[in-house]
């Protein structure tokens, strides 16, 4: 495919994929006809980068659904003016597609190899916005913080303490919640240092590993 079919793929995405199921955020939209997927996902896999489905990627990692990217994006609310934390980078896409609706994003990936590509793929492809940083991203990244937003692309037991903690008054966090295997998309947001949830669509994201998540092998080496 040339980069005329894949523009047109993934008109096709937006127009089949998410109008059709409800997104209707104009900004999570136009991110979504902006930002190239199939430049986020192997070579093997580009013929496939707007079809309705995860597809893996690197250190056996998925890229995920373009739905799923979207109405995440759209629960965030984001104005332009925020400061984003990623939580799992993956491919880079998400925070790709953050970086066109928000004024910065951190984005942090616990994997070397994931976090080395991303890095510079998001670089190559110019998204100069977005910092990629190698860490356990369940324990947040208390560098940057309070964060006006957070969006977490891993499935986890219950949300972690750090980062509500690091979100700020006001802020947005959305994350899928539940066992290893099936997860709801909640949103909560922050008012008098409480989170006030909101319970959206049934999911299925790889765990969110680490010291505030499934604790399995946290090493980063």
């Amino acid at each position: 495919m040339d980069e005329e079919e894949f523009r047109e793929a993934r008109e096709l995405m937006v127009a089949s994929q998410l109008v059709r199921r409800g997104i209707c955020d104009p900004g999570a939209l136009r991110a979504m006809r902006e930002v190239p997927r199939h430049e986020f996902v192997p070579r093997m896999f580009r013929s496939r980068a707007y079809d309705d489905c995860a597809l893996p990627i690197e250190s056996g990692q998925t890229i995920s659904q373009p739905y799923m990217v979207a109405i995440m994006t759209e629960l965030l609310e984001l104005s332009g003016i925020e400061t984003v934390l990623e939580v799992g980078t993956g491919s880079g896409y998400q925070a790709a597609v953050l970086s066109r609706l928000a004024s910065r994003v951190y984005s942090v990936e616990r994997m070397p190899e994931l976090a080395d590509i991303a890095r510079d793929r998001l670089a190559r492809l110019g998204y100069t916005n977005v910092e990629v940083l190698e860490t356990d991203g369940s324990g947040g990244l208390a560098g940057h913080a309070p964060y006006d937003r957070i969006i977490v692309t891993a499935g986890a037991p219950q949300i972690p303490g750090p980062l509500a903690k690091q979100l700020s008054e006001g802020g947005i966090i959305v994350i899928p919640v539940g066992s290893e295997f099936s997860q709801t998309l909640i949103r909560g947001r922050k008012k008098k240092g409480k989170l006030i949830e909101e319970y959206h669509t049934p999911c299925v994201f790889v765990p969110l590993v680490g010291e505030h998540a499934w604790r399995r092998d946290i090493r980063l080496d």
